[in-house]
């Protein structure tokens, strides 16, 4: 068995571990880490098969924060992470998010998260529903109370520019990046000590992260911990609606269960299945009948722009979905010396990896968090069975 010492061992080279990975080799130019990555082609992790966007409007003011770090990072990106990263621009699109409400309820409740928002930054407005039919002449709004929109920050971006940079760089400045799987975790106490995997290697490490996305769960059993992430499967449709061409629009959350947003004169939609629940990790054939069935009657009820329309393609991408709260759960898990977590960002991983990665990092090298406090995110709370909700959920 060949084996390796390395300082740090993240096993998932995804973006939340090439994240890591950069921020690791930019605060200790001289540490030895080791990203282990099963498939680095990509072509099935969440990172690829994103809808790559980034919005501030979370109900949780540390994700409101960490989003406020990102959409920067993202936006200055080949200034942040330098030549080594090979990325001129990851071309952000700042058409902005518009949730809307049905109720009243839910209009208050966009005002106070709204005025949270602006506090730490953001630049969300909330409109009445004659507001928005001035703004969104081509939809209706009979049955919206309230949406709110933000106004910058908010977007879409090249998901694989970020990886790609991400990863380029941490590699120029030193990390080392395997394709490989891992098999089992040798521990010796409270500590991981070696991970052995299929390529027959044997990585000794001083500290682990497992930033392995729906297959996190797994890599956490064989450190004897329960994680609550598993994969739910989300079938995205690109359609053609001629009679509704609006390349300006945000990325709309109907209250009534669907998203979308203009994508190079055609649009990308999905929805939440009514059966939502955990998937086989091997399950990655389309749920075609989701369009027609659910998503179609609801677009025609928001514009009748869409009483044409035309399925382009389609495809299938897994969320590391956390069944505790559906929000990220970052941290070294206790009772653990030396195993960290970053798993379970239920749809949010993508625009969370800059300040996520950069949190990790200095948990890992410091024992804490220097920069923003990621600690309502720990692993504290899934010992406890106290979750820790997030409202705005997409």
């Amino acid at each position: 068995m060949d084996g390796i010492r390395s300082d740090v061992v993240i096993i998932g080279g995804a973006v939340t571990g090439a994240a890591t990975a950069w921020w690791l080799m930019q605060m200790a130019p001289t540490l030895r880490v080791t990203v282990i990555e099963k498939d680095p082609s990509y072509a099935r992790s969440a990172t690829a098969l994103s809808v790559a966007s980034v919005r501030q409007q979370f109900s949780n003011p540390v994700n409101v924060e960490i989003s406020r770090f990102g959409v920067d990072f993202i936006r200055n990106f080949a200034e942040r992470i330098g030549p080594g990263g090979g990325i001129a621009s990851l071309g952000l699109k700042e058409n902005g998010y518009l949730f809307l409400s049905g109720t009243e309820e839910g209009a208050r409740t966009l005002r106070d998260l709204a005025a949270m928002q602006r506090g730490l930054g953001a630049a969300t407005e909330v409109l009445d529903a004659g507001a928005l039919a001035a703004r969104f002449p081509w939809m209706q709004f009979d049955d919206v109370t309230a949406g709110s929109i933000g106004a910058r920050d908010e977007g879409w971006f090249d998901n694989m520019g970020l990886l790609n940079g991400f990863r380029a760089a941490a590699r120029a400045q030193g990390a080392v990046f395997l394709a490989d799987r891992v098999t089992g975790l040798e521990r010796a106490g409270d500590r991981v000590t070696a991970a052995l995997t299929e390529g027959g290697r044997r990585i000794e490490g001083g500290a682990f992260l497992c930033a392995a996305g729906t297959g996190s769960a797994a890599i956490c059993a064989m450190a004897g911990i329960d994680l609550p992430v598993e994969p739910r499967k989300r079938t995205v449709f690109v359609v053609d609606a001629p009679n509704a061409r609006h390349p300006e629009a945000p990325l709309i959350i109907d209250h009534t269960g669907v998203y979308l947003r203009p994508e190079h004169g055609a649009w990308i939609t999905a929805t939440v299945p009514d059966d939502d629940g955990p998937c086989d990790p091997d399950d990655w054939e389309p749920d075609h009948d989701q369009f027609e069935d659910l998503i179609w009657p609801r677009l025609y009820n928001r514009s009748e722009g869409f009483d044409a329309v035309k399925v382009l393609r389609l495809w299938v991408g897994h969320y590391d979905y956390n069944t505790l709260d559906q929000n990220a759960i970052l941290g070294r898990w206790p009772g653990h010396a030396n195993f960290h977590v970053a798993a379970g960002f239920s749809g949010h991983g993508l625009q969370q990896s800059p300040a996520v990665g950069r949190g990790m990092a200095e948990l890992i090298l410091d024992g804490g968090y220097r920069s923003l406090d990621l600690s309502p995110l720990g692993p504290e709370r899934v010992l406890e069975g106290r979750p820790f909700l997030e409202k705005a959920v997409v």
